[in-house]
């Protein structure tokens, strides 16, 4: 697959791994790469992989980049429902446009298309930088005693910097950010300006789970044990909730939603959501 244009298709993956020997423990890197320029537009470690640090991902590089064309991902039940693997946990009956995968949710509302890689070799042009990440940044984690993945982060930050702006890529023969910087100069770019798009009105409302529930006689809506009143809506109508995360204050916002009008919004504790993909 050969791209000609920065923002034309974006390789987004996780790597697994015991990145700092140190911490005894393996983090998940997840990055985003443009394929033409190579890239690195997002990198960060996780103790967990979720649809959540995933949609954290999308949000750093499309508000700062900007809306690519495509987005190449592998068959990950994160980015993907595939009926008979996944029917263990989803009604059988499902069909993938039935299944609501979150993070393919966000890049449907922007109107970027997924494409899917058919096997592992496929996706070599994230492999390799992870190949070249994995060598940099165990050592250096090694070198200065890394323990803790905030430590880690800092030294993966120093390392994509590198990797970005010092480094020339073996098969590109240019170092990234120039590529990716001589291909804007060339009029040769694809993305679009970010937008939010009609009648949501914050990020919130994009970069969020998106789930149903119905309002019953007392014209509220339940989620486990919570229940939340809205008024103007009829009863046994569908509401839409736009749930976003916080992790480091471990709240969460409900926004709510009828007839493409915002009807109220409540921030909870994300535990008592009692969702553990966030």
């Amino acid at each position: 697959m050969l791209t000609y244009y920065v923002g034309e298709l974006l390789q987004h993956d996780t790597s697994y791994h015991l990145w700092s020997p140190l911490a005894q423990t393996k983090w998940y890197l997840i990055t985003t790469i443009d394929d033409h320029s190579r890239r690195i537009l997002h990198g960060d470690l996780w103790d967990k992989e979720t649809s959540w640090t995933h949609i954290v991902a999308q949000k750093a590089v499309l508000t700062q980049f900007g809306c690519p064309l495509k987005y190449y991902v592998d068959n990950h039940s994160i980015f993907r429902y595939v009926e008979k693997r996944d029917s263990v946990w989803r009604k059988f009956e499902m069909t993938e446009e039935q299944a609501l995968v979150q993070w393919k949710e966000v890049l449907k509302d922007l109107s970027i298309k997924v494409i899917y890689a058919l096997s592992p070799a496929a996706k070599g042009k994230v492999e390799r930088p992870y190949q070249w990440l994995q060598d940099h940044l165990v050592r250096t984690c090694v070198r200065e005693g890394i323990t803790s993945i905030d430590q880690a982060r800092q030294v993966l930050y120093e390392e994509l910097h590198q990797y970005n702006y010092k480094r020339v890529h073996s098969t590109t023969g240019e170092i990234p950010v120039l590529r990716y910087e001589k291909a804007l100069e060339e009029n040769r770019g694809l993305f679009r300006r970010f937008e939010i798009p009609r009648p949501y009105q914050t990020l919130d409302d994009i970069f969020c789970y998106r789930f149903k529930r119905t309002v019953d006689p007392y014209r509220k809506v339940s989620w486990n044990t919570l229940k939340f009143s809205l008024s103007g809506v009829p009863i046994r109508e569908e509401v839409k909730l736009r749930i976003s995360f916080n992790l480091k204050t471990r709240l969460a916002l409900i926004r709510f939603w009828y007839q493409d009008k915002l009807v109220g919004q409540q921030q909870v504790k994300a535990e008592d959501l009692k969702k553990g993909h966030f």
